[in-house]
């Protein structure tokens, strides 16, 4: 299993719906939705996330994936 990555990040500023993120100790921008983000945080905020892997919902997709493509292709499952 692959292991999860810690991030910092600051929040430098909002632009519509989104929060730019300065990522990391080289402060690489990135956009993410504000609305994923805790309430009440505002620009100049350092944040910390955790990003892994999650095996289950990628296998499900997968599965999916293959369902509605042999759909497509005249097959039934």
């Amino acid at each position: 299993m692959k292991n999860a990555v810690k991030i910092r990040a600051v929040i430098d500023r909002f632009e519509d719906e989104n929060a730019v993120l300065l990522v990391g100790e080289d402060e690489r921008q990135a956009m993410f939705p504000a609305a994923g983000l805790p309430e009440g945080l505002s620009e100049g905020d350092h944040i910390r996330m955790e990003i892994s892997y999650d095996a289950k919902a990628t296998k499900a997709a997968m599965e999916e994936t293959t369902r509605l493509l042999d759909a497509l292709r005249g097959r039934r499952s």
